[in-house]
């Protein structure tokens, strides 16, 4: 069952220099992360309080990269347009069993292993299901499983992010993403063919209710940069910020806490 957007992946040319980019424009902290071994790709991480996060990914061998999915979206993301929103992953709570149902229509591959180890040693599982499609912003995300146990997704560490005041101020949730599209109904069909993934016409708008989260395609000329990213924090005034190829629009609302 899909609970909502899993995280972001925004391809950056140096993460570390997102990572103090996101921190001094927008005030999210970015922490941990680290190397993908044998992929071609490391990553830095801003957690957020319902449990979903922004992962700054960059490529230091695209040779490898591109023999994996996430890793070829980040690849032509940072070589056509320097960096920007690659895709997305949807949080699935039996991706096995959704990945043999999509698998049958055709549209998706076979559950894959992942790991990330951590400076400390201690290694960071998942569990994901690519759209046989190359991915993109635009076009059907992927699906995610994760190993909720360790120092980044055991009980301790998802009661810390819910609890995390980033230097903003305040925690913060992800509430919607929006998505430039030419053709926001045929992306939306398209998306739901793959997928299964239920849309609905708001004026020219295509919307999905991912539960925790909105997921709106919006047509291409209505869109200040490829793809919107909207939280929520508990803040005196919104802010608005252009950064790493997306707008940020953070909302004064009630911030969601997740828990895996």
């Amino acid at each position: 069952m899909i609970r909502g957007i899993d995280h972001l992946v925004i391809a950056c040319a140096d993460p570390d220099a997102a990572a103090e980019e996101l921190g001094a424009q927008l005030g999210l902290a970015v922490t941990g992360g680290g190397r993908h071994a044998g992929r071609g790709t490391w990553n830095r991480i801003a957690w957020l309080a319902d449990g979903s996060y922004l992962e700054l990914i960059g490529v230091d061998d695209a040779g490898l990269a591109r023999a994996n999915p996430v890793g070829a979206a980040a690849v032509r993301i940072i070589e056509e347009h320097g960096g920007g929103l690659a895709t997305y992953a949807l949080l699935d709570d039996d991706v096995e069993t959704a990945a043999a149902a999509l698998g049958a229509l055709g549209s998706f591959g076979p559950v894959e292993h992942g790991s990330r180890a951590r400076p400390d040693g201690e290694l960071v599982e998942w569990w994901t299901s690519f759209p046989l499609e190359p991915l993109a912003a635009s076009s059907a995300p992927f699906l995610i499983q994760h190993a909720y146990a360790g120092a980044e997704w055991g009980p301790d560490a998802m009661a810390a992010r819910a609890a995390l005041r980033h230097p903003l101020g305040s925690p913060v949730s992800l509430v919607r993403l929006d998505i430039a599209s030419d053709d926001p109904p045929g992306s939306a069909g398209t998306i739901h063919d793959q997928l299964g993934l239920d849309f609905w016409a708001v004026s020219d708008l295509a919307v999905a209710d991912l539960g925790r989260h909105v997921l709106r395609l919006v047509p291409t000329r209505e869109m200040p940069t490829p793809a919107v990213v909207t939280l929520a924090a508990d803040l005196e005034a919104p802010v608005t910020v252009t950064a790493l190829g997306l707008r940020f629009d953070v909302e004064r609302a009630a911030v969601t806490s997740g828990t895996g």
